[in-house]
C-alpha cells in the first residue's frame, strides 16, 4: 500500500542524493510553483474597482481584463524559450533572478498610473512566471525519480489548487482597501528569492535520475517524443480550467446570485481537485495507462453539468469533473517528465508548460465560441464533455498497444 502524500525524505528516492533532496527544498519549489497561480487569480476580485478607476481611459473595458489574462499568454508564448535558457544558464540562477523580478514587476501597479504601463508590466510578469514555473518543475525532475517524483508532481497540483482558492479569498479581502492593495502580495518573491539561493543546490547530472538514452538520441532534442503529450496537454488544460473559469456563470444561469454561495461552490470544486491529486499519488502503475479512465471521469462530470437543472447538480458534476482533473494534470506532467533526460529537461519542461498555459488561455475563448454556436454555456460544456469522452476512447484504443509503444502514442 502506498503512503499518503507527504514531503518524502531523500531516502525515498531510488537514486538518493542527500545534497539535492530534502523537505525544505521541496517546499520552496512548491511555493515557487504557486507564484504563477497567484498571478492568475489574485486580482480577479478587484477588476470591477480597477475598471471604475480607469473608466475615462479609452479602451479600458478591454484593457482591464487583459491585466488579468496577459501573464498567462506571455507564459504560454515564452515558456519554451525559458526552457532553453534553463538548460544553458542553469536552473538555480535563473529561478532566483526570475523570482526577484517577479516581485518587482508584480508590485509595479502600486505606483504606475498609466493603464497601458500596467498592462505592459503584467506582460513582463508573465515572462518571469514562465521562467519560475519551468525552473521549479525542471528541478523536481532533477532532484527526484520514480514514485517520489510522481508524488511531488501530484503535490505540485495540490498546492496550485489550494493556493488558487486561497489567493482568490486574499485578493478579495485585500481589495477592500482599494484595487491596488492586492498587488502588495507579489512582494513575497523578495522573501522566496534569497531562500532559494541559500537552500537550493545545483543538481548533478549523475544524481538527476535521468533516464538512460542511446548515444544517438543524446545529440538532439526529443521533439517527437513530446509532440503527442504536449498536444494532449493543450486539451487537458482546457478540461482542467473549465470548471474554475465557468462555475460562476453556470450557477448564475440557474439563478444563483450570491457571491458567497458561488465562492463556496468554487472552493468545493478546488477541494475535489486536491482529492484527485491525492488519489493519483497513491496509485501505482503507469500514468499513461490510467489516462482513458481519467478523461472519462472528466467527461462524466461535464455531462452532469450540461444536464443539470439545479445548482446542487451543477456542483455535483463539478466535483466529479475536478476529481478527474486532479489526476489529469500530474498524469500528463509525469508522462512528459519520464521522456526527458537531464540535458534537455529544461527545454522539455518549457514546452510542456507552454502547452498547458496555452490551453488555459484559449479555454474561455473556445467555450465562448461553443456557447455562441449552441446557444448556451451548459451545452458548450456538454460538447467539451463529448470531446473528453472521445479522447478517452482514443486513448483506450491506444492502450491496447504494447506498453513500449503506448508511451509514444500519447
Amino acid at each position: 500500500m502506498s503512503r499518503p502524500v507527504s514531503l518524502p525524505s531523500p531516502t525515498d528516492n531510488t537514486h538518493p542524493s542527500t545534497e539535492n533532496a530534502g523537505p525544505l527544498r521541496a517546499m520552496l519549489l512548491m511555493a515557487g510553483s504557486c507564484l504563477p497561480v497567484l498571478g492568475a487569480v489574485l486580482i480577479a476580485p478587484v477588476l470591477p474597482k480597477m475598471q471604475e478607476h480607469f473608466a475615462a481611459v479609452p479602451g479600458a473595458k478591454t484593457l482591464v481584463p487583459v491585466v488579468l489574462t496577459i501573464p498567462a499568454l506571455a507564459l504560454a508564448l515564452l515558456a519554451p524559450f525559458a526552457g532553453v535558457i534553463v538548460d544553458r544558464l542553469g536552473r538555480i540562477r535563473l529561478l532566483v533572478w526570475a523570482t526577484l523580478l517577479y516581485a518587482l514587476l508584480g508590485t509595479a501597479p502600486l505606483w504606475l498610473d498609466s493603464l497601458e504601463a500596467i498592462v505592459f508590466s503584467r506582460a513582463l510578469v508573465g515572462v518571469t512566471e514562465a521562467a519560475i514555473m519551468t525552473c521549479c518543475t525542471t528541478l523536481i525532475g532533477d532532484y527526484y525519480s520514480g514514485r517520489v517524483r510522481d508524488r511531488y508532481l501530484a503535490l505540485q497540483t495540490m498546492c496550485a489548487s489550494v493556493s488558487a482558492t486561497a489567493f482568490f479569498v486574499i485578493g478579495g479581502a485585500a481589495g477592500s482597501a482599494g484595487w491596488r492593495a492586492p498587488f502588495w502580495i507579489y512582494a513575497i518573491g523578495l522573501l522566496l528569492a534569497p531562500a532559494m539561493a541559500a537552500v537550493l543546490s545545483k543538481p548533478r547530472p549523475e544524481n538527476a535520475a535521468a533516464p538512460e538514452e542511446p548515444a544517438a538520441e543524446k545529440k538532439q532534442f526529443p521533439v517527437r517524443r513530446l509532440a503527442g503529450i504536449c498536444t494532449l496537454t493543450v486539451f487537458g488544460a482546457m478540461v482542467f480550467y473549465t470548471v474554475p473559469v465557468e462555475m460562476s456563470y453556470l450557477l448564475d444561469g440557474l439563478g444563483v446570485k450570491s457571491t458567497g454561495i458561488i465562492g463556496l461552490a468554487t472552493a468545493i470544486a478546488s477541494l475535489a481537485t486536491v482529492a484527485g491529486s491525492v488519489v493519483f499519488a497513491k496509485l501505482a502503475g503507469n500514468p499513461a495507462g490510467r489516462l482513458p479512465l481519467v478523461f472519462a471521469l472528466c467527461a462524466a462530470g461535464f455531462v452532469v453539468i450540461a444536464l443539470a437543472s439545479s445548482p446542487v447538480v451543477v456542483i455535483a458534476g463539478a466535483v466529479l469533473n475536478c476529481l478527474g482533473t486532479g489526476m489529469l494534470l500530474p498524469s500528463l506532467l509525469t508522462i512528459a517528465m519520464s521522456r526527458l533526460g537531464y540535458a534537455d529537461r529544461g527545454r522539455g519542461t518549457g514546452l510542456w508548460t507552454a502547452a498547458f498555459f496555452a490551453g488555459e488561455f484559449i479555454c474561455p475563448l473556445v467555450l465562448l465560441a461553443l456557447e455562441s454556436a449552441t446557444g448556451g454555456l451548459a451545452r458548450a460544456v456538454g460538447i467539451l464533455g463529448l470531446a473528453s469522452a472521445l479522447t478517452a476512447g482514443g486513448l483506450l484504443l491506444g492502450s491496447r498497444r504494447p506498453a513500449a509503444q503506448l508511451g509514444e502514442a500519447v
